[in-house]
């Protein structure tokens, strides 16, 4: 029987080794949940601890969720109140792309931009914002570029501001969490991301004032989809097209106060979104 014992523990030794490693959340035992969506990932958003984690580095097309990017290089190169007025080339996008509704020769100030970039997910505040910052969109995809790689997301390449379909545009899961991790430091990010809506203010080309309710695209944030208990959704990015799925990034925060960043990528639907969405974020409080 002695002689067995070894031989035993050496088979168990060999089986162990070759299962696939597990990804557990929360008690030592507890299932993963079941995800849907091709990709995701559910971070502590302070220590980096992956707690959940689905083909994070594959990368593929992550739509509106670019944005951050865009906006992180807008704060980072511009000042809120600089005025910027609306060209051609900000609203000459593909047809039924996400608009603010502003209008050539509108002036509105960057500040005004950021918000409708990360609210109301308006492509045509991308594109103003590019071109402001960066002097041409095409050189400001390339700063997007380099703050990517200096953000080591090495599963990224961006093709424009907006996130709109390019076959050379994508990203991962985790980059995500990098780039959104990057954003959420800077308090403008943070109180921008978490409203609900807001009153875009421009001055039109004849000089007359208008304004433009734009209300915001997360589910969560406008009271259309609850949270699970004790959690409390700070905001974060949605992204749509066709050949991206429905997508999501989020920071939230936990019953004692303990934050951490999810993403969904891929979703077949925003059903399919939110509810694994809610699947991830019911196990922050374990």
């Amino acid at each position: 029987m002695k002689r067995l014992l070894p031989l035993v523990i050496l088979i168990s030794m060999i089986f162990t080794l070759a299962s696939p490693p597990v990804f557990a959340l929360g008690a030592e035992g507890r299932a993963q949940p079941e995800i849907n969506a091709p990709a995701a990932i559910l971070m502590e958003k302070e220590t980096g601890t992956v707690l959940y984690e689905k083909n994070a580095h594959e990368p593929g097309f992550p739509a509106s969720i670019t944005k951050i990017m865009t906006a992180l290089l807008a704060m980072e190169y511009n000042q809120p109140d600089t005025q910027v007025t609306i060209t051609e080339e900000d609203l000459a996008l593909e047809d039924g792309s996400q608009m603010s509704g502003l209008a050539v020769g509108d002036t509105v100030t960057m500040d005004q931009l950021f918000h409708a970039l990360l609210i109301y997910s308006a492509n045509d505040a991308a594109m103003a914002i590019a071109r402001q910052v960066g002097g041409s969109v095409e050189n400001f995809v390339q700063m997007m570029n380099d703050k990517a790689a200096s953000l080591a997301m090495t599963g990224t390449h961006f093709a424009n501001p907006h996130g709109l379909h390019d076959e050379n545009h994508y990203t991962t899961a985790y980059d995500v969490y990098l780039m959104l991790y990057a954003a959420y430091q800077h308090t403008e990010f943070q109180n921008t991301m978490s409203m609900s809506s807001y009153t875009l203010n421009m001055t039109h080309a004849d000089g007359m004032a208008g304004t433009i309710y734009l209300s915001s695209t997360d589910k969560y944030l406008t009271g259309e989809k609850n949270a699970p208990e004790n959690v409390t959704v700070l905001g974060g990015k949605t992204g749509t097209t066709d050949e991206a799925g429905s997508c999501l990034a989020l920071v939230s925060q936990n019953a004692y106060g303990e934050p951490f960043i999810s993403v969904i990528l891929h979703a077949s639907t925003k059903v399919e979104l939110y509810e694994d969405m809610n699947t991830l974020l019911s196990n922050i409080n374990s």
